[in-house]
Order: C-alpha cells, then structure tokens, then sequence
C-alpha cells in the first residue's frame, strides 16, 4: 500500500517545490518506488509534447518521472481554463475526477507519494478543488510550509489552518523553512510555544540560503526573454548581487560585490569597455558575473566589440535603464533543471535538516 503526504503551503514563494524535492531524495533512500503529483497546475509547461505545471515537469526531470508526467499534473489552469470551467464547458466535477483517477494510479505503482499543493490553501476555490479539499479527498496528512518572521508565520498559518480544519484535512505539522541562522534556534522557540499550545507541531527546515534564493544569468535571460551572449559556461552562475553603474566608472568597479550582475546604458561606453577588461582577470571575474545592457541608443561599433572580443556574459534590452533595474530586483527565483549546483546543495542539505523516519510516520 502506498504513503503518501501533501505538502501545502501559507503562500507563494514558501518554499513548497524544494521541501517536495528534498523529500523526495530522502524517500528514495527508504522505498524503490517514489513518486510525485502536483493536483492544480497553474504555470503551464509543455514537456515532451504534454502541457503540465513547470513544477512537476522540474521534479520530472530531476528524478527521471517523464514517463509519468501526464499522471503527475492532472489540472492544469491554462489561458481560458478557468472561463470554460465557470461557463459550464467543463463539468463541475472534472477537475477532481481527474486528480483521483491520476493519484489512484501513481498510488498502484509507488510506495510512497508527494502531493505537492499549489500557492495557499484556498487556490483551486474558482474550479471547485482548493488544496484543502484535494488533501481530505485524497486522505492525505498534510504538511505546511510557512517562511517569514514569527508574526508573518503566525498569521498566515492560523489563516490557512481554518480552511484546511473546515474541509476536514489533517495538518500533522508546521514547517518554517527560510530561517535566518543566527535567530533560527529563537524563532522556532516562540514559534513551539504559540503552536503547541494549540495541539499543532512545529519543525525547522531550510535556513535562508543566498545560493537557493538568488538567480543564475540563465534564469535572468529567461526573465528578460532575451539570449545571454559571452561565454555560455557561466550561464549557471548564482547572481549574489545586482548593481546599478550609475556612478563613475572608477567608483562602480570599486564597490563591486561577489557576483555582481551590473546594469549600465548602452551610452556608457567607458563603463562597457572597463567592464569587458576586468572579466579576464580573476581577481574581478570573481566580482563581475555579466552585465546588462539596456537603453534604445546603439552601443557604439568598437565598445562592441571590445564587449564581444572579452567573452564577458552580456544581455542586451531596449528596456530602459528603471524598467530593467526594477524587473531583476523584483524577480523570485526559482529551480530549475539546469541549476545543478541548487539541487546538489538542497539534496545535501536536507540529509541534515529533516528527519525523515518523523516525516514518514506522519504519511498514510
């Protein structure tokens, strides 16, 4: 008979897809057969020629599942799902009937089965199948991933936990995952003392790690929809910081960081070409990761070149210098495939964050 347990979450950016993925590898170190399901699919992606959510096509592709991705994205909430479902297109119990059917068949070939939510509690509400309904449909114990401070951790899991109560779903514990370390001892002392005074148990995952929450240049061409020119080997690079070369051209390269991403006008030519000779030496390619060149202006023929000649990672946007500033500082990072070195660290890391003989006794 298969186990399984779902993992829900406060809110978007908690932390959800890397616990599934972290508990995923530790499964497969107890049972042969593992497996995965995302119910609702709201990211669309197309693998192989099936359209699925980005996430369950991420840990399909991470841990060889291809061959079950139809079954492991059931819903997916494309471009005009949720209109065809309130019209009547779709029958109202569809969207439920296909997660069953999908989950009853990876249960028949798995002994142990992560059931990964989507966004808060309530998500899923407008076609009639919320993650806490899916969770007690599915009688499946749930986890709840939480990340914040100790207020933030409070209020937004006394907000999801009603839900959840009301549709019946057991939630067996609080996880808090991005926990600052040097306060992750204090936080999850006050967080014990409010929670299981309640009855509800309260774990420590992740402590928040640059390396996890930051993006490489892949993912920032990506963002930018735009190709990275340069040298294709540092496309993994982890971006640590992004720097506005505003200041003289002395002043920035002095105040650059580990892994700076700099942003400067096409029209700065001195800064472009300054740049583009410091990435050959080590001392500074440590520091400059690439540069992002926005601004209508053409970049002037021999700077180009001088750029093109240094391999130095580069994107090019007619953005405008705020409009590209605000767009990367704004942007969350997420997994993907090619970032190996975040997966290695997560799969490391969660040896030593969880305990997952504790994790499989909650599962059923």
């Amino acid at each position: 008979m298969c186990k399984k347990i779902f993992i829900a979450a406060t809110g978007q950016h908690c932390g959800k897809t890397t616990i599934s993925l972290s508990l995923l590898h530790l499964a497969k170190k107890k049972y042969a057969r593992v497996g995965f399901i995302k119910p609702i699919g709201p990211k669309v992606f197309m693998l192989d020629g099936v359209e699925m959510d980005m996430d369950a096509a991420l840990i399909a592709g991470i841990y060889g599942m291809e061959a079950d991705r139809k079954l492991m994205s059931p819903v997916v909430v494309g471009k005009g799902y949720t209109k065809r479902y309130l019209s009547g297109e779709i029958a109202p119990d569809a969207p439920l009937e296909a997660i069953k059917q999908a989950c009853a068949e990876l249960e028949a070939k798995n002994d142990f089965l992560i059931i990964e939510g989507s966004g808060h509690g309530g998500v899923g509400s407008v076609v009639g199948i919320n993650n806490a309904q899916i969770a007690r449909t599915l009688d499946a114990p749930v986890i709840m991933v939480a990340s914040g401070g100790i207020g933030c951790v409070i209020d937004s899991v006394q907000l999801n936990l009603s839900l959840f109560q009301q549709q019946g779903a057991e939630v067996k514990l609080v996880l808090v995952n991005k926990l600052l370390a040097n306060k992750r001892e204090e936080t999850l002392g006050y967080l014990r003392t409010f929670f299981e005074s309640r009855q509800q148990n309260v774990a420590g995952a992740f402590d928040y790690s640059p390396t996890l929450a930051n993006p490489t240049l892949l993912d920032l061409s990506k963002l930018l929809k735009l190709p990275l020119q340069g040298d294709q080997e540092g496309k993994n690079r982890i971006i640590n910081h992004i720097q506005l070369g505003a200041a003289s051209s002395q002043r920035v390269i002095d105040t650059l960081q580990d892994s700076t991403l700099l942003i400067t006008t096409s029209s700065r030519d001195e800064l472009i070409v300054t740049a583009s000779a410091l990435y050959n030496i080590p001392a500074y390619r440590r520091k400059l990761a690439g540069v992002v060149i926005p601004g209508s202006a053409p970049v002037s023929a021999i700077t180009q070149r001088i750029l093109d000649d240094s391999n130095i990672p580069y994107l090019r946007t007619s953005q405008n210098t705020a409009e590209t500033f605000i767009t990367l500082t704004e942007h969350v990072s997420k997994i993907t495939a090619d970032d190996n070195e975040k997966i290695d660290l997560i799969k490391s890391t969660a040896e030593s964050v969880f305990d997952f003989d504790v994790i499989d006794a909650m599962s059923r």
